[in-house]
């Protein structure tokens, strides 16, 4: 984090991405533990020995993944970073997201699991964020970050009416230069006028 920006989500994926491997590990022992009771063979125990091994470093592998992937919401920015020993990372600004998707399924719904897809106009385009944790809150939280970030946009473009005596009129004439730069759209453009003379 940077300057004034502040935490607001800082998620790891839900814990059903561990279930298939943890699972895999409980078989294994039981296994483990019917044949070392009731088989007297060295080549049977060393090979249910070897399962439970290797079923014992996949769920380690899981766990370490699961502990080194994050889904962080800032004021600023979206970020995901994965990976124990190669890290990757996506940064998306979040005045550059378009629109985000959440999607369920029954399951997914009674787990309270789901996917994101975060659309933007980002060089990374569409990106899809697999068992995040209460999607459909992340969501809205995502959208409450962006409208808030962008309030802050207009705080910082426009000073409030008064301030060092500018006059609403000056500040109308900025916000229409705003409107014909490009920086900011019609509608934000009628919206801020608006306000101004609510004032």
């Amino acid at each position: 984090m940077h300057g004034n920006e502040k935490l607001i989500l800082d998620l790891r994926p839900h814990w059903w991405r561990l279930i298939p491997s943890a699972a895999a590990l409980g078989g294994a022992i039981v296994l483990g533990v019917i044949v070392y009771a009731n088989v007297d063979n060295q080549t049977a125990s060393i090979v249910v020995g070897l399962l439970i091994l290797g079923c014992l470093g996949w769920f380690g592998l899981e766990y370490a993944r699961w502990t080194t992937t994050h889904f962080v919401l800032s004021s600023d920015r979206l970020i995901y970073r994965s990976g124990l020993v190669s890290r990757t990372g996506i940064e998306i600004p979040l005045e550059r997201i378009n629109t985000v998707f959440s999607s369920q399924n029954l399951f997914e719904r009674i787990l309270g699991a789901g996917d994101l897809v975060v659309e933007s106009a980002s060089a990374e385009g569409r990106q899809e964020f697999d068992d995040v944790r209460k999607p459909q809150a992340v969501q809205n939280e995502i959208y409450v970050a962006m409208e808030a970030n962008e309030n802050r946009k207009f705080d910082r473009l426009v000073p409030p009416a008064g301030a060092a005596g500018a006059s609403v009129a000056e500040e109308l004439h900025k916000l229409d230069e705003l409107r014909a730069r490009g920086v900011i759209s019609e509608e934000e453009f009628a919206a801020q006028k608006a306000k101004l003379l609510g004032s």
